[in-house]
């Protein structure tokens, strides 16, 4: 996830106040981890946690040739479960977000803010418009290198995977980031993510992850793409409002059966998106699914053309980001494998 509150002309000086303030919280209360570490009062289980993140650091540096800075050195906790609160919006009768502009990230899908509360208030501001919006915590970001982003708190709920995950993703974005087009960025860096959480556990000798979770995770996927992709098509209909309401409502109905039909003939066991299937359903909340790995199967074929050498598949990947963006998505999309049918039948109406 990339800051998405740096300083823009085209937001209010109370979102420039917020997200300085925010940022400099962290950078106020920042510690050197291995100060922590050095502390005979810190808590025994979080320095295991913060000793595993500056290994998995050190690892990112060394074998995965991702930057080699202060970002993920120093350790901040937090007193709230996110660091920021992302609001996403979309209109009413459209799956398209209304665009957040930033001169260094580009236009993102969201705006962030380091309240919960002013989170709130600013989707509040686009529901009186009239627009669809949801607001998703974020346990970490990335600065893109303009701070020495630290480990927080929020990261520290996940396993130790998920953690050293994180670190290899953001510190992707500090080697390589496009303006203004996320669906190459964030997959990118979780190709570096996945790929690298392969290399970080055969390295310590753990066995390769199974792919159970990544199996339910891509299903469910496909299911919101296809919703989205339904209601894209109604919104184009060109029929009145009213049609158009029905009709969306209709869809979001349609979708809810075919997870349970889904869930229920691949994973009968396994409800871990019931509650998401269950809370509201709106244009804004379906935004997200796919920015994060859309072109990730893209980049593990350039991986592998770059005889799996990060630094050979890195010059490749720079010089798909110098490409006007539809030469480069038109690139990546010759790297695409054939798709697989897998849950083809659980889109079908």
């Amino acid at each position: 996830m990339v800051a998405g509150f740096t300083l823009s002309a085209c937001t209010s000086v109370r979102y420039y106040a917020q997200a300085a303030r925010g940022q400099a919280e962290l950078v106020v209360h920042r510690h050197p981890i291995e100060r922590v570490l050095a502390n005979p009062h810190t808590d025994p289980q979080l320095a295991a946690r913060l000793r595993l993140a500056l290994q998995a650091r050190r690892f990112a540096s060394r074998e995965l040739g991702l930057p080699d800075n202060r970002s993920y050195t120093g350790y901040v906790s937090l007193d709230r479960d996110y660091v920021v609160w992302n609001v996403f919006a979309a209109p009413r009768y459209s799956v398209q977000a209304v665009p957040q502009c930033f001169p260094i990230a580009g236009c993102v899908a969201y705006r962030g803010w380091f309240s919960e509360q002013a989170a709130q208030a600013d989707a509040a501001r686009w529901s009186s418009r009239g627009d669809d919006v949801w607001i998703g915590g974020v346990p970490a970001y990335s600065t893109l290198g303009w701070f020495a982003d630290p480990v927080l708190s929020s990261m520290l709920r996940w396993d130790d995977d998920e953690l050293a995950g994180t670190i290899f993703h953001e510190l992707a974005h500090q080697l390589i980031y496009v303006k203004s087009d996320s669906a190459f960025n964030e997959s990118f860096a979780s190709f570096v993510q996945r790929q690298g959480l392969r290399e970080w556990r055969a390295s310590r000798g753990l066995p390769p992850v199974e792919g159970h979770d990544d199996a339910i995770a891509e299903g469910f996927t496909r299911l919101v793409l296809d919703l989205r992709e339904r209601l894209k098509v109604l919104y184009a209909s060109g029929v009145d409002a009213e049609a158009m309401e029905a009709g969306k409502l209709g869809e979001i109905a349609a979708f809810r059966r075919r997870y349970a039909q889904w869930r229920d003939r691949h994973w009968p066991d396994d409800h871990r998106y019931d509650a998401w299937v269950a809370q509201p359903i709106n244009n804004a909340r379906l935004l997200p699914f796919g920015l994060y790995d859309r072109w990730v199967p893209a980049f593990g074929m350039l991986f592998q053309r770059s005889g799996q050498r990060w630094s050979a598949f890195y010059a490749e990947v720079r010089t798909l980001a110098r490409e006007p963006r539809q030469r480069r998505d038109h690139e990546l999309e010759t790297l695409m494998p054939p798709t697989h049918g897998g849950d083809a039948e659980a889109a079908s109406p």
